[in-house]
């Protein structure tokens, strides 16, 4: 009988890491420059004092993210993040402190898309979101040959017909 679930075991592309370090960097300088410009339109309009310091609080805050989006993060969604594809189930495991199993059936599968935007593009990686009637799935920075195989493998496994534009 086939009863046992076999554990997820492919993983994400090394180049994830630093994709999804540059991800979180280009985020973090924005919301810095407008930490800083909001700081400089208060002392050029002389603001109350108190906005000073929640200027100051928030981009202590986005420092402290900057930390950990930017040089935890991306090693430790790298190291624990898997996936795995057979004829019933798509299933998608993640998270180092707070594990999150996804099983998925594919029969539930309604369509699958690759995508990619800059940074994904210039570390030749792709991501899939997988839909289903009430939710989305995503596996997120692999490498074009294999994104292509794992959509193709869940779409004949879920029969998906692909549609002409």
């Amino acid at each position: 009988m086939k009863d046992d679930i076999q554990a997820p075991t492919h993983c994400l592309a090394v180049e994830s890491v630093p994709a999804l370090r540059w991800g979180s960097t280009i985020s973090h300088v924005i919301m810095l420059a407008i930490w800083g410009i909001l700081y400089a339109t208060s002392l050029y309009f002389s603001w109350w004092q108190w906005t000073h310091w929640m200027i100051y609080g928030v981009t202590a805050l986005t420092l402290v993210s900057a930390i950990w989006s930017i040089g935890l993060r991306p090693v430790y969604f790298h190291k624990h993040f898997r996936y795995g594809v057979n004829d019933e189930f798509l299933q998608i495991k993640s998270g180092a402190f707070y594990e999150s199993y996804e099983l998925v059936p594919m029969a539930k599968i309604q369509a699958v898309s690759m995508n990619q935007g800059p940074v994904l593009r210039r570390f030749g990686l792709y991501s899939l979101e997988i839909e289903t009637m009430g939710s989305s799935h995503g596996i997120p920075a692999l490498p074009k040959e294999v994104a292509i195989e794992v959509r193709n493998q869940i779409a004949r496994y879920a029969k998906i017909r692909e549609v002409d534009e």
